[in-house]
């Protein structure tokens, strides 16, 4: 008798896991799936993801199921439903639908380190209130007016301090660079006269971006938790001290908010510490990556370095006064430096990809994407495609001469897309240039090892840069 009710339950069970593994393989939808596979149960095809690359060339994972199912496909990573989309068209479409038809997500590990619930899915009044704060302390204006002496005293001091080591490591050192300038603008943070090494504690946040969220010592997750709780404690006690000081001398992002605090139900402590997080991670992860990259195909290509240097010093020579800074006029005048930025970040497509979860049925060439699952546009499929970018992994700063605002506008993605946009594309875009400009200008630099770069999913520097740097004398 037992036998034979244990010989039962091992065949329910047998058939209870492969029901399961069936529903896991094929999930319900009002309409047609994209192409795909759903991949293992629980961990869908999320270990395949993780597997680098040789190149910046699109990830293999990507690479290899836009050739089998073409550019909409599905799969499961961390556990969750996902489309992946590499169509320009559709993307553009799906930036416009904000609030509508998706809204702002991301990855479980990720939304933990950055306070989701608190800040990233604000929508109507409070993304407003948020993208304006963030214009009018970061944006066109602010930079015309104030920052744009700050932002080249900062790189003239970090360029120094360079070119009196034997070497730097490119990426840390642009980050520290980044961190410091970004930080001491929001909330009056001075990195040089910090204990810790904030700039450090971000860089580790990133190790977790798309991590399976497992908090357990020893996982990816779990030390950027524990560094999460680190720096977010020094920015609420920051704001705490400066909250409940009488004395109002910055005149910055923080104090701008804590004024508003008065009147805004919705910014909260901890709202505004998440907020700033959200903020430098962003700004520093992108910028810094973005810029080693550029420097390492600029090593590469000494003609580009020739033109990036003629057009600067033609510049410094049309001075009246050639010790003053750079002025918005002149700025904007470097066309061939934006040429240079635009193609790095074309090349670099620093965010692995650009999340949104579905709020309401999508239908798209025959295909639904359900409510509840998750799309992901990739950049660097986008940015990176043959069809599109002639050459594309050729870091060919020529090819915007001819780059109409039309082919662009679908086809270049490196702030987003949409009422979600990156506010601080132009500061990025403006501390980039000022660098190039004193870089080319005043320094050379030779390499010492390292310049690998590869996809994992996220932009990789393997082995590092290291260069020396040497200030020109003249």
């Amino acid at each position: 008798m037992w036998p034979l009710i244990g010989l039962c339950v091992v065949a329910l069970f047998i058939v209870w896991i492969t029901h399961w593994t069936y529903k896991w393989r094929n999930p319900s939808c009002n309409g047609k799936l994209p192409p795909g596979s759903m991949g293992l149960p629980l961990i869908g095809e999320t270990l395949e993801l993780f597997i680098p690359g040789k190149s910046f060339d699109v990830p293999p994972f990507i690479k290899k199921r836009m050739k089998r199912y073409g550019p909409l496909f599905r799969t499961s990573l961390a556990g969750r439903p996902i489309v992946v989309s590499s169509d320009p068209e559709f993307n553009h479409f799906v930036f416009q639908q904000e609030g509508k038809l998706v809204q702002l997500w991301y990855m479980d590990s990720f939304a933990k380190l950055i306070g989701q619930d608190d800040t990233a899915t604000a929508t109507g009044y409070v993304h407003k209130y948020l993208r304006n704060l963030v214009l009018s302390h970061f944006g066109l204006e602010t930079l015309k007016e104030k920052l744009l002496p700050k932002v080249e005293q900062m790189v003239h001091q970090s360029l120094h301090n360079w070119s009196t080591k034997e070497s730097v490591e490119v990426k840390h050192a642009t980050a520290d660079m980044v961190f410091d300038l970004t930080a001491k603008n929001l909330f009056g943070f001075e990195g040089e006269k910090s204990l810790v090494n904030m700039s450090q504690k971000f860089t580790n946040f990133l190790q977790g971006l798309m991590s399976f969220p497992l908090n357990i010592p020893g996982t990816t997750f779990h030390r950027c938790l524990k560094n999460q709780k680190e720096a977010l404690k020094i920015m609420k006690d920051m704001l705490l001290e400066r909250r409940d000081s009488p004395v109002k001398q910055q005149e910055d992002f923080l104090d701008h908010v804590i004024e508003d605090m008065k009147t805004e139900k919705f910014l909260t402590v901890d709202f505004v510490v998440y907020m700033m997080f959200g903020l430098l991670l962003a700004s520093f992860e992108t910028i810094s990556s973005t810029l080693t990259l550029a420097i390492i195909l600029l090593t590469d290509h000494p003609a580009v370095v020739q033109e990036l240097r003629e057009e600067n010093e033609a510049i410094l020579r049309a001075k009246e006064n050639p010790d003053s800074g750079i002025t918005w006029k002149e700025y904007k005048s470097m066309t061939f430096t934006h040429h240079v930025i635009n193609e790095s970040l074309r090349i670099a497509s620093v965010a692995p990809g650009i999340l949104r979860k579905v709020i309401k049925d999508i239908h798209i060439n025959g295909y639904t994407i359900p409510e509840g699952w998750t799309l992901m546009v990739v950049p660097s499929a986008i940015q990176l495609n043959p069809n599109t970018y002639e050459d594309p992994l050729a870091f060919n700063p020529w090819r915007w001469k001819d780059l109409g605002a039309n082919l662009t506008a679908k086809n270049f993605i490196p702030f987003g897309g949409g009422m979600r946009s990156c506010a601080g594309a132009d500061f990025s875009k403006v501390l980039m240039a000022l660098f190039l400009h004193v870089l080319v200008t005043k320094y050379s630099w030779t390499k010492i090892k390292g310049g690998d770069v590869a996809r994992t999913p996220a932009l990789a520097f393997r082995n590092g840069f290291h260069i020396k740097v040497t200030e020109i004398k003249k």
